[in-house]
């Protein structure tokens, strides 16, 4: 019996799929090696194609998916002959519009109060920062007081000396004055008697007649001195004229003392109100000049804001309308305000009317000039039907329309539109509550297309 031998035989080794693979007769002997039969009886062996292999299983993958995919189409084909055409849809809804006014505006305070200093001086300290808010009488700004407070102490020292003088006239002057009274009125008393003695002794013929003149001139004298030193006790009385003088000049101390003090005080600037302080333009060191600008503070108050309203929205405009506001650095949260003010006249440069609006609880981070934007409330209407607005075709012409779905298909159905919102508007007829319509923005679907509505989420 002869051998199996090994060799090559290109054309005995291809098959229905390509070389390598076994014929009719051939069978697998080993991983690799195939035997096949020989007219004598004898069968041959040879090498198999691993690739080969692999190649005709990724072919028969790949035919499975075409497979599929066939499926797929023929299945998604029959929907959309069947049910129509996948399309989102706003449905017509019953519930209350809202009509707004969207502008954009800026915080205003109703008063601003422009802080200078009133006399010329050298900015010592500054205290307060911009942006700060401030109470009444808060220092502000101290400029240097060298020499106002070297006036002040020399206004005092006048003013002390004016006293001084006073108690003078009431310790001293005044008892030496009504001791000089007393004894004025003894030496008249005195003069007096003598002048009597002597006048009985002429008569006697005791003295001589120039004795008598003697007596008349000392009571003469003696009246002259008391009239003298009550005259000084009037003047040194409360009322007299030294005492009054004495007086004046204290009055005039004191009001040098007051200057003094005013002019003292206008070194140190104050806050004139509440406020927040919202612009600085001195720093220490630099020389205030009086009556110039050197901070603006914005009154505590009642907070403002300030708009440009286009004039084409003027006639839905009305004192009293209500407004939700939001400042564009804090836009997730709103804040309520009302419109108190329209002005009757028009910018012609720009076209607009300005409004003004009071904020009624004014939120702690709201500065002044803070850019925000306003919704002005200008008409409200409850249980009515609405349609979204990009669901209405041809809406600025006379004769809007809707692409409805209606037993699948869409249908153009003309509407009759009322009061017009922010995202929807009022469909006085021609649609019902609950009904699909398609988007104007879909410029795929028309009239008597078949479509398979979903309604679009909120």
């Amino acid at each position: 019996m002869r051998p199996v031998g090994t060799y090559s035989k290109p054309d005995l080794g291809r098959g229905r799929f390509g070389q390598g693979s076994p014929v009719r007769g051939e069978r697998l002997d080993a991983p690799g090696r195939v035997e096949s039969p020989r007219a004598d009886g004898q069968r041959v062996s040879r090498t198999m194609n691993l690739h080969d292999a692999a190649t005709r299983l990724r072919d028969h993958k790949v035919a499975a998916v075409l497979v599929v995919a066939l499926i797929a189409c023929a299945i998604a084909i029959a929907r959309y002959v069947y049910l129509g055409a996948l399309v989102t849809t706003y449905p017509v809804t019953r519930g209350d519009l809202v009509q707004t006014v969207v502008v954009s505006g800026r915080v205003i305070s109703p008063r601003r109060v422009s802080i200078a200093a009133e006399v010329t001086g050298r900015v010592s300290r500054v205290l307060v920062e911009e942006g700060e808010t401030v109470r009444r009488g808060q220092l502000l700004i101290e400029l240097d007081q060298s020499d106002e407070q070297a006036a002040r102490a020399q206004a005092q020292a006048a003013l002390a000396q004016s006293d001084a003088k006073i108690r003078q006239i009431e310790r001293l002057a005044l008892p030496s004055a009504e001791q000089s009274v007393r004894q004025a009125q003894a030496n008249l008393t005195q003069a007096e008697q003598a002048y009597a003695r002597t006048q009985s002794l002429i008569e006697k013929n005791f003295v001589s007649k120039s004795q008598l003149d003697d007596a008349q001139r000392n009571l003469d004298v003696a009246r002259t001195q008391l009239r003298t030193a009550q005259l000084q006790l009037e003047s040194q009385r409360p009322g007299g004229s030294d005492y009054e003088v004495a007086q004046a000049a204290r009055r005039e101390a004191e009001a040098a003392v007051r200057v003094a003090q005013a002019k003292l005080d206008d070194t140190q600037i104050g806050a004139p109100a509440d406020g927040i302080l919202i612009a600085r333009s001195v720093e220490p060191g630099d020389v205030a000049q009086a009556g110039k600008e050197l901070m603006l503070l914005a009154t505590a108050g009642d907070t403002q804001v300030f708009a440009n309203v286009d004039e084409k929205n003027l006639s839905k405009l009305r004192v009293g309308q209500t407004a939700l506001v939001s400042a564009d650095a804090f836009p997730d949260q709103r804040f309520e305000a009302v419109l108190f003010y329209v002005n009757p006249g028009i910018d012609p440069v720009r076209g607009s009317v300005e409004v003004k609006l009071r904020v009624l609880d004014p939120p702690p981070y709201l500065r002044q000039d803070m850019t925000v934007s306003i919704d002005i409330e200008v008409a409200r209407r409850g249980n009515v039907l609405t349609v979204a607005t990009d669901a209405v075709h041809d809406a600025g012409s006379d004769h809007p329309w809707v692409l409805a779905v209606r037993n699948g298909r869409a249908v153009k159905q003309p509407v009759t539109l009322g009061m017009r919102g922010d995202v929807a508007v009022e469909a006085l007829s021609g649609v019902a509550a609950g009904e699909q319509l398609v988007p104007a923005s879909n410029g795929v679907i028309v009239a008597g297309n078949r479509v398979h509505g979903v309604a679009a989420q909120p």
